[in-house]
């Protein structure tokens, strides 16, 4: 069985604990990335960010471009290590609704697997599928609850 390491984005672009709002949208702008992670000087995942965490957490509620981007990361994140299969990998993805999973060894980023990553092996596009058909499903489920009748 393949595991995540063969397959996981390892050039991965990340920003610091020290950089502000504007520097993590600028790097996913010139990236056109909606994701980034965030680490410290020594390469540890403290939390990441997305597009959607900037807007909501914080134009949303007023934060300017030089709030720190701690103020709008999240740091509680799943994360697998690069023997994880892609199996158990994809599973994780399904069950937590992301799209994006950090992979770290002892305790440093080393790369990130993303659905995408799934899709592109032969062996485990299918476990892509299920698993974004059931993330698109339970959010799809959390809108329709959501709407007042």
């Amino acid at each position: 069985m393949k595991s995540v390491r063969e397959i996981m984005t390892k050039d991965v672009a990340t920003v610091s604990t020290n950089d502000n709002i504007y520097e993590a949208a600028k790097k996913m702008h010139d990236l056109n990335v909606g994701f980034i992670p965030i680490v410290d000087d020594e390469q540890h995942l403290m939390g990441a960010v997305t597009d959607r965490d900037l807007v909501l957490r914080g134009y949303a509620n007023k934060k300017s471009g030089s709030a720190p981007i701690t103020e709008v990361m999240s740091d509680e994140l799943n994360s697998v290590s690069p023997e994880t299969s892609l199996q158990e990998a994809s599973q994780i993805m399904a069950d937590k609704q992301i799209r994006r999973l950090p992979v770290v060894e002892n305790g440093k980023l080393v790369g990130i697997v993303s659905l995408g990553d799934l899709s592109q092996d032969e062996a485990s596009d299918h476990a892509a599928g299920v698993a974004l058909g059931e993330i698109s499903e339970r959010k799809g489920d959390r809108l329709n609850q959501e709407r007042p009748m």
